[in-house]
């Protein structure tokens, strides 16, 4: 009886469209906040009522027997029941979502050192200028190409890959998953609905609907913008310098009026029925509670807002606007017509790939999924593209070269004042795929605190040979006392010596010796980025040069050393227990239940959102809580430190190049392997402790899922004391095994052997 009243089916028509559809929850799909019964709404290919009807009928029975609730029972319901009802029903519920990279390097290939290619990964700072620097490494001019794009704020949120190869010009891109969309939709459309709670005004409700808080999902460049009069100013009284009209283009061409008001229109309605669907849930509990919950103020309101939320996406007009709004995105996708676009079973797209002699034909074509060219926001596709791969002639213009190379760019790292920020793993793990990372940063605050957390990670996971930094924007670092380029650069490579001093503590002597030996000649000064390659001064074109030789350097193999370091067992208990304890004591304070001296509380609202993408397994992250990456830090930074300091050297004592050489190889393979253990522990193992505490509610709850996502931190990361539980001893055990065959796949020794 429970999963007859449950699970049941009715037919629904869509907004706009004249065709049924059919709606139900899933019991085998679990919803974006983990729990069983996902709600679908397939299309049924039918406008007849009486044919949608049945339909209806035929999934209701499917339904009400848990018999047919099995991906093997495919084939017997397809001869048993009609294909849209079957479709609806089996498609994916097995199979999963295939790996995004494993997709384009299915039809794009990247070459390798073996192939005489290096591989360079791009990481920056928001706005410091990354995209600028790809567009001049691939010859893509500003104003005529305008690819990758550009601006002030995050633009780049999908991975780009380039290689720079001779022949014609191939593209593969790649879209999230239906889900991961509809998730970060539901948030956007709880956050609006927020905003009502909030007495906001429509354009309000609209900025908080078309614009996810981590920046990352922004619906406006695929539904278009709200356009408010009262808002509307001359942009020339902004403009500061005089401005020149860019060459018209084809394809970039305003969208028009009608289409425009259509979208116009549409949001309007979407705005609207927030506002029913707000006020309707706040009046429901304010009788329930007796009281006006939109008056209430402290902790109070937090509570009553949190069970908000809860309520509003338990609410079957919430599920329906989430539903259309999905639509509106799927109808955006009709729009395209040049390559050739695949889909999913469900119907969702999953990669779009384009073969095209003409370079310009190619750039007009990719710029759908790239461009944040705002007179055509209603159109663009970008915010669903998780990854764009060209290959093509797509070489440098400031050089006569052609080199090889394969460039990988993603999203800006964001800006955090503090040093001990990790870097996402999206990152990090890719750190060891490539031949090169260059770190891409501001010449006018050069080696803030997100820039070093990018030199801390690479460092301690073995790979701070591969560092370069190319300081952008260093036209305009200017002062009396600067009047060369030399004085110059030596003001930028102070903040370098400073920085890396800040890092000795956290990374030991020895690395940051080893960094300060080889980086002032992999730092690169760059300025005038925004201008197309040919009107770069030619100082610039100079440090371009040595950036790429810097490059193509980086595929020379590493020398041999036959020198191999002897360790003692017991330091490595001390550096887990130092590790845990540094990973646990800044989560203590942004959960609420500790102090740190730089860590502040995280608002409530904050935590929760983390907890909802790991419970319904939309993510390891959100914005900067990354508890994974973080533990993975410090495992790897105490891990470093222990190797640093081996209880000897055979068959003699290496000079210290030749020690760090030896010594990175083996923090490489920890950094590998310890990513999968973190992830593993914290987030894998604990799900079902993860969605129990999103699950908590009411009175309280903030505290309570603050201290069941600390009973998740103590259990994956425990702090070893002088008595060693069993989940010490396992996490000691994890660490100790994957440390000591690192030392061993890498030639050292342990001088007791039967600690494992």
């Amino acid at each position: 009886m429970m999963a007859e009243r449950r699970y049941t089916a009715s037919k629904t028509k869509a907004q706009g469209r004249p065709g049924w559809s059919i709606s139900f929850r899933h019991p085998l799909r679990n919803d974006t906040n983990g729990k069983p019964g996902l709600k679908m709404r397939r299309g049924l290919g039918t406008t007849d009522d009486a044919e949608a009807e049945r339909l209806a009928s035929e999934m209701n029975a499917i339904l009400a027997d848990p018999a047919w609730w099995n991906a093997t029972k495919q084939s017997e319901a397809a001869r048993l029941f009609s294909a849209p009802v079957v479709a609806a029903f089996y498609d994916e519920i097995q199979a999963g979502w295939p790996d995004p990279w494993a997709i384009r390097e299915d039809r794009i290939p990247l070459p390798t050192a073996d192939d005489g290619y290096s591989r360079v990964m791009l990481v920056g700072t928001t706005g410091a200028g990354k995209t600028s620097l790809l567009r001049h490494l691939i010859g893509s001019d500003p104003e005529r190409d305008r690819f990758p794009s550009t601006s002030t704020a995050k633009t780049t949120v999908s991975d780009i890959e380039v290689v720079l190869a001779d022949g014609g010009f191939s593209a593969v891109v790649t879209f999230f998953s239906e889900f991961w969309v509809r998730a970060n939709l539901e948030e956007c459309v709880a956050d609006a609905c927020s905003a009502v709670w909030e007495r906001a005004d429509a354009e309000r409700i609209a900025e908080r609907l078309l614009n996810h808080r981590d920046q990352r999902f922004r619906l406006t460049y695929t539904l278009g913008s709200w356009a408010a009069e009262s808002h509307v100013v001359d942009e020339n009284d902004w403009d500061f310098e005089p401005s020149v009209a860019a060459p018209p283009i084809e394809d970039e061409r305003a969208i028009g009026d009608d289409e425009r008001d259509a979208n116009t229109r549409m949001l309007q309605s979407f705005v609207d029925r927030i506002r029913a669907l707000s006020g309707r849930v706040a009046e429901a509990l304010s009788l329930e509670r007796d009281t006006d919950v939109l008056r209430l103020a402290g902790s109070e309101r937090d509570e009553a807002q949190g069970v908000f939320e809860e309520r509003l996406q338990d609410d079957d007009d919430f599920d329906a606007l989430i539903h259309d709004i999905m639509d509106e995105i799927r109808r955006r996708f009709d729009g395209i017509r040049a390559g050739t676009l695949h889909h999913h079973q469900s119907g969702w797209p999953a990669t779009w790939v384009l073969d095209e002699a003409d370079r310009d034909a190619f750039i007009r074509q990719i710029r759908w999924f790239s461009s944040n060219y705002a007179p055509q926001f209603g159109r663009l596709l970008t915010p669903m593209v998780e990854g764009i791969r060209v290959r093509g002639p797509l070489f440098p213009t400031f050089t006569q070269s052609r080199p090889r190379l394969v460039l990988l760019d993603g999203q800006g790292l964001g800006h955090t004042p503090d040093v001990s920020a990790s870097i996402t793993t999206q990152i990090t793990r890719r750190f060891a795929d490539v031949d090169a990372i260059l770190l891409v940063d501001n010449a006018q605050q050069p080696m803030q605190a997100s820039a070093l957390a990018v030199v801390r990670s690479a460092a301690a996971s073995g790979h701070q040979q591969k560092l370069g930094i190319a300081f952008t924007h260093f036209d305009h670092v200017k002062g009396v006392n600067l009047p060369t380029f030399a004085s110059k650069r030596a003001h930028v490579m102070a903040s370098v010596a400073n920085g890396l001093t800040a890092l000795r503590d956290v990374l030991g002597a020895p690395i940051v010796r080893s960094i300060e030996r080889s980086i002032d000649r992999q730092c690169f000064m760059l300025g005038a980025l925004d201008q197309p390659s040919d009107k770069l001064p030619q100082g610039v074109k100079s440090e371009l040069g040595r950036m790429l030789a810097f490059f193509e350097t980086a595929i020379e193999p590493e020398p041999a050393i036959a020198v191999h370091p002897v360790y003692h067992p017991d330091g490595l208990i001390l550096a887990v227990q130092g590790a845990a304890r540094a990973f646990r004591r800044p989560w203590a304070a942004r959960l609420g239940l500790g102090s740190h001296e730089s860590v502040p509380k995280e608002h409530w609202a904050r935590i929760r959102a983390l907890n909802r993408r790991i419970a319904g397994e939309i993510g390891n992250e959100y914005d900067t809580l990354r508890p994974a990456a973080d533990l993975l830090g410090r495992l790897t930074e105490e891990v470093s430190r222990y190797l640093d300091h081996p209880a000897a050297w055979e068959p003699r004592h290496p000079d210290e190049d030749e020690a760090e050489a030896v010594l990175s190889q083996i923090r490489r393979q920890v950094a590998r392997d310890v990513t999968e253990l973190a992830a593993r522990r914290l987030i894998q193992e604990p799900l079902r402790d993860w969605r129990n505490a999103f699950e908590v509610s009411g009175k309280g709850s903030t505290f309570d899922r603050a201290q069941r996502i600390s009973a998740i931190y103590e259990r994956g990361a425990p702090i070893a004391s002088t008595v060693v539980t069993e989940t010490s001893a396992d996490f000691i055990k994890d660490m100790r095994r994957l440390v000591y065959q690192a030392i061993r796949d890498c030639g050292g020794k342990l001088d007791v052997s039967s600690t494992l």
